[in-house]
């Protein structure tokens, strides 16, 4: 198995697994929805749909182009629950440290969407 196609496969199962996670244990993703939010069940539920679409997609070539920029406008939307999830950690019990060192993160997970996507 190629690099390429190790990086690729890799990255679909990560989107399909977090994806699975929304429907497996919602309140996880409850618990950092910003409060202005509407239907934030909904909410939960649409992004992990779209994870697993986009996971899915990244590992067909004619789908592949389409769920990367689905997967960079997911991540872009989701980017203002981890702000909130940052602002709020001690109220839910997680470290400053974790909280606030997920969001660089998310740059090289873009970076990763794009060369996949490409």
């Amino acid at each position: 198995m190629s690099l390429r196609l190790l990086s690729r496969v890799a990255l679909a199962l990560l989107f399909v697994a977090a994806g699975v996670w929304h429907f497996a244990h919602p309140a996880t993703y409850l618990a950092i929805m910003p409060p202005q939010l509407p239907q934030p069940l909904a909410l939960v539920y649409a992004s992990g749909i779209f994870e697993v679409l986009g996971g899915l997609g990244l590992l067909l070539r004619p789908t592949r182009k389409l769920a990367g920029w689905g997967l960079l406008a997911l991540l872009v939307a989701v980017y203002p629950a981890n702000m909130y999830m940052a602002l709020i950690h001690e109220k839910l019990g997680i470290p400053g440290w974790v909280a606030w060192g997920r969001l660089p993160l998310q740059l090289p997970l873009l970076w990763w969407v794009w060369r996949t996507m490409r």
